[in-house]
């Protein structure tokens, strides 16, 4: 995908002597992100694009004017030092208040604040996964969740996804194929990323027996949860686990309040906690100090639940639009998922236009004015070519509507390239 490739290794690494740096073997493994580098990709476009790409909050949903009112009042000296790194008492505190009457309570000695969800997805890998480890992932998946993995060298094990969320019938197939058991399995049971798709509750209660019985850490990585918009709550894994140490929880405030504010936390094991600070300490001391005093004072202010209410509806109203309009522009030329909650659609071309490359597609489209992820971009080994990833959280109805526009003209001009 022309301007989102990352550069190879080769030819960096070898004799200092001879030009080339002496970089460590995991360097191989930093394999990027192409969902991030898309956004630096666009700031260089000089034309209007609608952007499906990133998987970020409506801008008009961040409740941006309270954060400036809070951080007047509650800033001091003490947000502007360092922190503790198991994060700033007062967030720990109104954290385990809030979630004290949600699905989900948080214990405060099982619970460390991070540097967004991405920090979790670090310390998690960091702390389970040798070089060489099978690591399960989600076909397709979020692959910064993936390419944490196999920055500390794991060999992932890609299990398919289908409309009940990840297929645990062929997660034990292929890892009886495998001829050996998971360190880990990375999950996103809900609102999955990128397919939107949730996974049901059998499947988790039987994800979790196998779990227990390959001694496997599951890593249930759930940034959307709360953002459900239609159907029912299923039982998540802490509800199912309880403190068991095979489950580590990653959860970020990135998609309910603000990805910029880089504030997340964990909860694990309480006798990992130690080490979840050790290992927090050699990244970045603590998190931001003064976003964390926001984020206490919103949560202390009591506006989570009516800000989370806001969020449901205008992001319920998102999905159908781009699904409307998706069936107008497009109609049976794809398939798409349908989601209960989330950010993200999932898009698979059919018919003839499933010859077409998405990566081609991508540059087409983006001249035509709009931007999407590439199926091939959110899986390890480059699956799902004939399908795409659109989020619906960030763009208004009307401009959804000609961002499909784009996309039909886009799906068409592709076409006849392939039927040359």
């Amino acid at each position: 995908m022309s301007g989102l490739a990352h550069p190879p290794t080769e030819g960096v690494t070898g004799d200092p002597a001879q030009g080339r740096l002496p970089l460590a073997s995991r360097a191989d493994g930093l394999v990027g992100s192409v969902i991030d580098s898309s956004t630096s990709l666009l700031a260089a476009q000089r034309h209007d694009i609608v952007r499906f790409a990133m998987g970020a909050p409506a801008a008009e949903a961040t409740p941006w004017e309270e954060f400036r009112d809070i951080a007047g009042e509650v800033y001091d000296a003490s947000s502007f030092t360092y922190g503790a790194t198991e994060g700033e008492p007062g967030l720990l505190d109104a954290l385990v208040e809030y979630a004290r009457h949600t699905r989900e309570p948080v214990d405060g000695d099982r619970t460390v604040i991070t540097s967004g969800g991405m920090q979790g997805l670090d310390l998690a890998f960091k702390l389970f996964v040798d070089p060489g480890d099978l690591v399960v992932v989600e076909s397709p998946t979020y692959t910064n969740g993936s390419g944490t993995a196999l920055s500390y060298g794991a060999d992932l094990l890609e299990v398919p996804v289908d409309t009940d969320g990840l297929d645990v019938d062929q997660l034990e197939a292929l890892v009886a194929r495998a001829g050996r058991t998971p360190k880990a399995v990375y999950t996103i049971p809900n609102f999955q990323n990128p397919s939107g798709t949730t996974l049901a509750g059998e499947r988790r209660r039987r994800l979790v027996e196998l779990a227990r019985r390959w001694g496997s850490v599951i890593v249930d990585d759930d940034p959307y949860g709360l953002l459900r918009f239609a159907g029912e709550d299923v039982p998540g894994f802490p509800a199912l686990m309880g403190d068991d140490p095979l489950l580590f929880s990653v959860r970020t405030f990135s998609k309910i309040l603000a990805p910029g504010l880089r504030v997340g936390w964990v909860q694990a094991d309480a006798r990992l906690r130690p080490l979840l600070i050790n290992a927090k300490q050699a990244m970045d001391t603590c998190t931001n100090v003064p976003n964390q005093h926001v984020v206490a004072e919103f949560l202390r202010r009591g506006g989570l639940d009516a800000h989370l209410a806001g969020l449901r509806a205008q992001y319920r109203r998102h999905k159908e639009a781009m699904r409307d309009s998706i069936a107008r522009h497009l109609g049976d030329r794809v398939r798409t998922t349908d989601p209960e909650g989330g950010f993200f659609l999932w898009v698979t071309l059919q018919g003839e236009d499933a010859a077409i490359d998405t990566r081609r597609l991508f540059e087409i489209a983006l001249a035509e004015g709009v931007a999407f992820i590439p199926g091939t971009a959110l899986s390890p080994s480059q699956r799902f070519a004939d399908a795409f990833r659109l989020c619906f959280a960030s763009t208004t109805p009307e401009r959804t509507e000609e961002g499909i526009v784009r996309l039909a003209r886009a799906l068409d001009l592709a076409r006849a390239e392939v039927s040359r």
